[in-house]
């Protein structure tokens, strides 16, 4: 009999490494944070500068997707798992005023640091809620596009989050993210031990698997390509990206 996820573990231990993200950048976790990392993935130094020094020290996404995504001045776009809202600022540059940018995450250190950090940098159009990814608090056919950095791995109901993504999408409306994933199905060992999950290891799906969860929500997937830049920093975490071929992509899909 398989080991079973500890999914009240999963949450706790996800809650308490973004926390830390949140509050102390600086600390070492398995995964690289911050200024440095978000130019080596693609993101316009240009963009970086209008963006809270905050929200960039605690920046923990794994690619980069906005060329994909082309978010157009007056969009409404949703941000899953927005951390310290890094993201959702640079979308907020890309929809200007005219558009809105709304961010959630369930931990509530980073919605506060990211609510504030809004406030104090006048970004007015862009907000953040506490909530889970999983049963989002929004209205039907609310949002022109859904964008998502390193989050869903996180997730062990990854189906319903791409469904309650395609709910809140207008038709026509774009998904895009960047998110780990595995070549090769990972043992039971690696996919219930929640510190790996909260790692972005033990969550991450087979490519092929995770493009059919997209696709059975109702989105037409359009690209697929892999985010060669980033890396783990851990050993732990290495060696599994070397045996199972754990690496980061971006996908981008239509409504």
């Amino acid at each position: 009999m398989s080991e079973a996820l500890d999914t009240d573990k999963l949450e706790r231990e996800v809650k308490s490494m973004y926390r830390d993200v949140a509050e102390s950048s600086d600390a070492e976790f398995h995964f690289e944070t911050g200024h440095d990392l978000a130019v080596r993935l693609g993101y316009d130094p240009d963009d970086l500068d209008y963006v809270p020094d905050a929200a960039i020290d605690s920046f923990a996404g794994v690619g980069y997707y906005f060329d994909s995504a082309e978010l157009e001045s007056g969009a409404d776009v949703l941000d899953l798992g927005s951390g310290s809202g890094m993201d959702a600022f640079v979308a907020g540059l890309h929809v200007t005023e005219t558009g809105t940018v709304t961010g959630i995450d369930m931990t509530t250190e980073q919605v506060e640091k990211a609510n504030d950090l809004a406030t104090d940098n006048g970004f007015h159009n862009v907000t953040f809620r506490e909530g889970y990814i999983e049963d989002l608090p929004f209205e039907d056919a609310s949002f022109d596009a859904v964008i998502s950095n390193g989050v869903l791995n996180l997730s062990a109901e990854k189906r319903t989050v791409f469904e309650e993504a395609n709910r809140v999408l207008k038709p026509g409306g774009q998904l895009a993210l960047s998110d780990i994933v595995s070549e090769q199905r990972m043992p039971e060992s690696i996919k219930s031990d929640a510190d790996l999950w909260a790692a972005c290891i033990g969550g991450a799906e087979q490519i092929g698997s995770y493009t059919r969860l997209i696709e059975a929500a109702g989105f037409s997937v359009t690209e697929t390509r892999e985010n060669t830049q980033y890396e783990f920093l851990s050993d732990r975490a290495a060696n599994a990206c070397g045996k199972y071929g754990v690496k980061s992509v971006t996908v981008g899909a239509i409504k």
